[in-house]
This record gives structure tokens, sequence and C-alpha cells, in this order.
């Protein structure tokens, strides 16, 4: 039986009126992640909003960029070792970039975030409840407004791949049909915060239901970061 991963509310340890929003973005390999982040992007910045685009890992340079070669195209590391990195480089990733965009007011939009090491690293490394915990300790605490996750059967999505592949997308498929579960189990336990959007649906379809899912439920913060209007 899999473990249950426990629902913790969105909390930031920001200062309400200095807090921008905060959107991550999860799913396996190949579901159209920089496609929806993109358009997601250009419809904040019509609107006037500033936006901060990132990414797990790779966010910062020179560290996050060199934990990134480490673990998708270095040494074949052990999971612990795997986690570790993952979480070493969202801690950095966070206090450096994440946390002062957010203070300043920005819409901060990342691919990928301690989800992912729930999923890849929890679920498919079959390390557990641990990898939550050890991200929530790296984070201290920081969870995002709202995540996206876009959600396809891997053998669909991995069918459409295109390029080499690196280590973690060179996995067996019992390995992404691992990670998939967990994400959904995440989904199904922290729905203030979690969108299952079907990542199989046309571009323009899947788009308009990230928008309408962030107005929902980003409601309050989307209005009290509106241009001219001041923060809450």
């Amino acid at each position: 039986m899999s473990e249950t991963v426990p629902a913790i509310p969105t909390q930031t340890r920001l200062e309400p009126e200095s807090r921008g929003l905060f959107i991550s973005f999860e799913g396996g390999e190949a579901v159209g992640k920089s496609t929806q982040i993109a358009a997601l992007t250009r419809k904040f910045e019509s609107l006037g909003r500033n936006v901060v685009l990132t990414r797990e890992p790779g966010g910062t340079d020179p560290f996050g960029v060199q934990v990134r070669q480490l673990v998708q195209h270095g040494v074949d590391l052990n999971p612990k070792a795997e986690a570790l990195l993952y979480a070493a480089d969202r801690s950095y990733h966070v206090a450096t970039k994440i946390r002062p965009a957010l203070a300043a007011g920005s819409v901060v939009i990342t691919d990928r975030y301690l989800d992912s090491s729930v999923a890849y690293q929890g679920g498919g490394r079959d390390l557990g409840n641990d990898v939550y915990d050890l991200s929530l300790w790296a984070t201290n605490g920081l969870l995002p407004d709202v995540t996206i996750l876009l959600d396809a059967d891997p053998v669909q999505a991995l069918a459409r791949r295109e390029g080499a592949t690196d280590r973690i997308e060179a996995e067996p498929l019992a390995f992404h049909q691992a990670v998939r579960s967990r994400y959904l189990q995440l989904a199904k336990e922290n729905p203030q915060r979690f969108v299952v959007i079907d990542a199989t649906g046309d571009i323009q379809t899947v788009s308009e239901q990230i928008w309408q899912a962030i107005s929902e439920k980003a409601a309050a913060l989307l209005s009290a970061t509106e241009p001219g209007g001041g923060t809450r």
C-alpha cells in the first residue's frame, strides 16, 4: 500500500503585504510543461504583471546549473545522493531567487519544485515521505499558491519525446508509472493548491484550463497584486 503524503496548508513565511504569486508546474516527462509555461507567462505579461521564470534544477547560476548537469547527465547517483542534491539546489534557489521575487510582488512561475522530488525520488526511487520532509525543511516551508499538474499516461507521453534522453528520462516505464502515481496521490491529498490538467488535449484548450484554474484558486492574490492596486 502506498504511503500517504500529508496535506499541508500553503505557508510562505512572507508578510502578506509583500507577497507575489507563486505557481509551480509539475508532471512527468514530455507532458508539455515548457509550452504551457510560455503561454501562461504571455498571459500575465499582457495583464501588466512582472513575471519571474525559473526551473528546478538549474534555476540559479552557477550552482543550480552544476546540480542540473550532475543529476541529469553526470555519474550514476544513488537515490539518496540524488534527493540530497535536489534539496540543496532547492534551498539555494528559494533563498536567492524565489523568495526575493515574491517579496517584490512578482509572479513566480517555476518549472518543477518540491513535488517533483516527492514524485521522482519519493515515488520513482521508492524513498517515501522522507523526501517530502527534506524538501519542506530545505525551503523553510515555502509551498506554491497553485500547482499545475500536467497529467498524461507515460506510454503516450514518452512516445512523443524528441531528441536525446537524460538519465531520468531513460529510466524504465515502471519508474515513470510510479512517478505518475505519486503525483496523482499528491494532488488528491493536497487539493487546496493542486490542479490536475489532462495534458493530452490541444495546446489552446490546456492553456485555457490552466488560466481558469489559476483565476479560481488564486483570485485573492491576483486581485491583491493588480498593477496600480498595491498589495494586500
